[in-house]
C-alpha cells in the first residue's frame, strides 16, 4: 500500500493507526465504507472542507451518520456564515481529491473543527488519504496533532 500524505502524516507524529482498504463508490460515502468494514456508521468520521464568508478554508470532522449545522457552526466558529467548499476549491484548499480527503498531510495547515462527541469513541475510522483507503486511529490523537476546536454542531442525518 503506497504511502499518502496523511499516513506519513501520522507516521512522522507517532500515531499508531491500522489501514483499512474498501472498494470505493462514487457518491456512496461513509455507508459503503462502514458496510465494507463491518463497523458502526457513527464511527466512521468525514472529512468536510467548508469556507467562511470570506472564502477562508476549514475543516470539519463528523461522524459519518450525522449532518453539520452551519449555522450552529458559524456561531462557534465566530463567523457570519459557513458553507461547504465547491468540490474544485476543496481539492486546491487541501490537496485531496474529493472521496479521499484527509485532515492529515493537507496541503496547507487549516482550521479543524471536531465535533466533540467523536472523543467519546474508543475508535474511529477516517480517510486515510485517498478513495477507499480509512485509517483506524485513537480518537484523541486528533486532539494531539491537529489541535481542533471542539463543536458541537450534529444534526441526525
Amino acid at each position: 500500500m503506497a504511502d499518502t500524505p496523511a499516513t506519513a502524516f501520522l507516521e512522522q507524529n507517532g500515531v499508531a493507526y491500522t489501514a483499512h482498504e474498501y472498494e470505493y463508490l462514487e457518491h456512496g460515502g461513509t455507508g459503503v465504507s462502514a458496510r465494507a468494514l463491518g463497523v458502526a456508521e457513527h464511527e466512521v468520521v468525514k472529512t468536510l472542507v467548508m469556507q467562511d464568508e470570506a472564502g477562508a478554508p476549514l475543516l470539519v470532522l463528523m461522524h459519518g451518520d450525522r449532518k453539520v449545522s452551519t449555522k450552529n457552526l458559524a456561531r462557534q466558529a465566530g463567523v457570519k456564515k459557513i458553507e461547504p467548499c465547491r468540490p474544485e476549491a476543496a481539492q486546491r484548499h487541501s490537496g485531496y481529491q474529493i472521496g479521499g480527503t484527509s485532515p492529515f498531510g493537507t496541503r496547507k495547515r487549516l482550521p479543524v473543527y471536531l465535533e466533540r462527541s467523536i472523543l467519546e469513541l474508543p475508535k474511529i475510522y477516517i480517510n486515510g488519504g485517498r478513495r477507499g483507503f480509512l485509517v483506524g486511529i485513537a480518537p484523541g490523537e486528533i486532539v494531539r496533532t491537529l489541535d481542533p476546536q471542539l463543536v458541537k454542531v450534529a444534526l441526525e442525518a
